[in-house]
């Protein structure tokens, strides 16, 4: 435990790295905090995207400029010169949030303090790319956020400041996201608040108990409709938004059609007989499909190439089951 000290000193500075809405949340909150001054922001060269393949700048890039910040958008940390416009920035404290960039020893050495890296899980846990939806699809009913100082290993380093976040039996990792984006900002404004008054505790990591979070592919979201309706209902939960859970409809006429499916729930009724991955038609005013034990019902369904459909509009469009 570090000594407290009662005197406070000027605000910190703080060296800001992200890229994606997840970052820009944590961006948003310090710069709103009196406990620090953002100096720079670094975030990720900006990416060629849509249909148009234009350069769009990063949520955080984005939010950044808006506040009259200096960004910085190395394509690494490779080169001498990239360390050095670092260095000469003088930060106290590097603030890392889904930047996305492997960062060497000589980044993490630079700031007079420490690097801090606030990260979706609640480490040990789910170290990696993807916290966030290997947690739903394990079926968790708990997550959080762990602001960490950052070592050379991936998401190794002590753990500063913990807060749990319950996750909903339906929540999907979209909103998840959106909640943790949220507490992720709240925890690192507290993590420098502590360490402006020398007053904080960081907690070893216990490496028994790590767990890792690969990055999500889009073939993950292939549904195995043969499976109990709870584990597809994790797998279309933690797939949504991205990048989707979707099957290959076996229509009664015509060629297999790819569906994505949105998260709905789990019914009550057993799918009986009815092999599994049937669309059944509309129940309880969603579409109906079976799956090994349970009947499950999505509000809506997306055909490949087109847009997203209610389950009314799909089953009288493609079911011929129209309302009377």
């Amino acid at each position: 435990m570090a000594a407290q000290d009662a005197t406070l000193g000027a605000p910190l500075r703080v060296v800001f790295m992200g890229t994606p809405d997840f970052a820009a949340q944590s961006l948003a909150a310090l710069i709103g905090s009196d406990e620090c001054e953002v100096i720079g922001v670094y975030t990720q060269p900006d990416r060629p995207c849509g249909r148009g393949r234009q350069c769009k700048p990063s949520p955080v890039k984005k939010l950044a400029l808006e506040q009259g910040l200096d960004v910085y958008q190395p394509e690494n940390f490779k080169s001498d010169e990239a360390v050095a416009e670092l260095a000469a920035l003088s930060p106290d404290v590097l603030v890392v949030a889904a930047y996305g960039l492997i960062l060497p020893q000589s980044v993490l050495d630079i700031p007079k303090h420490m690097p801090l890296n606030v990260h979706a899980s609640l480490l040990p846990k789910y170290r990696g790319a993807a916290p966030i939806q290997r947690s739903i699809e394990n079926g968790d009913v708990v997550t959080g956020i762990s602001i960490m100082k950052m070592e050379a290993g991936l998401d190794t380093g002590p753990v500063m400041v913990a807060r749990a976040l319950r996750i909903g039996h339906d929540d999907h990792a979209g909103q998840i996201h959106d909640e943790l984006a949220s507490l992720g900002g709240v925890c690192i404004v507290e993590a420098l608040a502590r360490l402006r008054r020398n007053d904080y505790e960081l907690k070893k990591q216990d490496d028994t108990l790590s767990t890792y979070a690969a990055k999500l592919t889009k073939q993950e979201g292939l549904i195995n409709w043969d499976r109990p309706a709870q584990d597809i209902h994790n797998q279309i939960r933690a797939m949504y938004p991205w990048p989707g859970a979707f099957f290959d409809w076996e229509r009664p006429e015509g060629k297999p059609l790819r569906l994505n499916v949105t998260p709905g729930r789990i019914s009550d009724q057993d799918s009986g007989a009815i092999a599994p991955g049937t669309v059944i038609g509309r129940m309880d005013d969603m579409l109906a499909i079976t799956t090994a034990d349970k009947i499950y019902l999505t509000p809506e369904v997306k055909p490949q190439g087109k847009k997203a459909m209610s389950a009314e509009a799909f089953a009288c469009g493609y079911m011929k089951d129209c309302p009377a």
